[in-house]
């Protein structure tokens, strides 16, 4: 062989040299296509909107390894419907290919229970929205804070904040409206038990601020009041009145004192 070559003028030996240059690109060329199985190829087919059951089994019937890529909560899609797929509908890949699928959950998650007590109603919608909630019933309540957020509801039911919620959930809010131009006389609590206090300031649209039990009160409900602010009388013998909205505070102890 090498004699062959160096026997020859040296284009002879260049021209040789060229040719077992093509051959050997057109030979690897010709074998890629063997090599990566260029024909083995198939189209998607299309699974958004299915069910996660007949999207699996039409993937599989096609060809495709199916794995679950994601899944989320929208409470507009049915429950285990795919949302996304990858790729996408009518590419055409390698029939080996996985398809991700994204779908929808069949429950909502939980999330935490924002905070929005006295928080202007607007912003508490926005809260709410944040935290994938619904504005359930409002109710107005006379109060100083026209506008504002006085109490979270769940199922009718005080909600703390933090608490865990199904997303979707819808809560209840009562919201301060102005205070009503009826005034009353401050009624007497003295010697009621803090319930029956509670149910009498209900009525007059009167709120407790602040309940103050003296040392030993176990159940505050059954409890005495045997103070109150504001008093009944100024001064000056005068009967003080109050207009729905505004707040009373009460001190009691778990014997009657009148």
């Amino acid at each position: 062989m090498f004699r062959f070559i160096t026997g020859r003028p040296l284009w002879v030996n260049l021209l040789v040299g060229f040719l077992l240059a093509v051959i050997l690109f057109v030979a690897l060329i010709s074998s890629l296509g063997w090599f990566t199985n260029h024909d083995d190829a198939k189209t998607v087919p299309g699974v958004t909107g299915k069910s996660l059951a007949e999207a699996q089994r039409i993937l599989t019937a096609a060809g495709f390894t199916v794995e679950i890529q994601d899944s989320v909560y929208q409470d507009t899609i049915a429950p285990l419907q795919v949302i996304r797929q990858v790729p996408d509908e009518l590419e055409v890949v390698k029939s080996s290919r996985t398809v991700y699928i994204t779908y929808n959950m069949s429950q909502p998650p939980y999330t935490q229970m924002p905070n929005i007590v006295g928080r202007s109603f607007r912003n508490a919608l926005r809260e709410l929205e944040a935290a994938g909630l619904k504005l359930g019933d409002t109710t107005f309540r006379p109060d100083f804070a026209k506008n504002s957020v006085l109490e979270q509801l769940y199922n009718g039911v005080l909600i703390q904040p933090g608490a865990q919620i199904r997303m979707g959930s819808k809560v209840d809010l009562v919201i301060g409206s102005e205070l009503s131009n009826t005034a009353y006389a401050i009624p007497n609590l003295i010697g009621l038990t803090m319930a029956q206090a509670r149910a009498l300031l209900k009525e007059k649209g009167i709120e407790l601020a602040s309940i103050i039990p003296d040392p030993g009160v176990r159940d505050t409900a059954n409890a005495y009041v045997y103070r109150q602010s504001p008093e009944r009388f100024d001064d000056e013998g005068h009967i003080i009145s109050i207009r729905a909205g505004q707040v009373m505070d009460i001190w009691v102890s778990a014997t009657a004192r009148l």
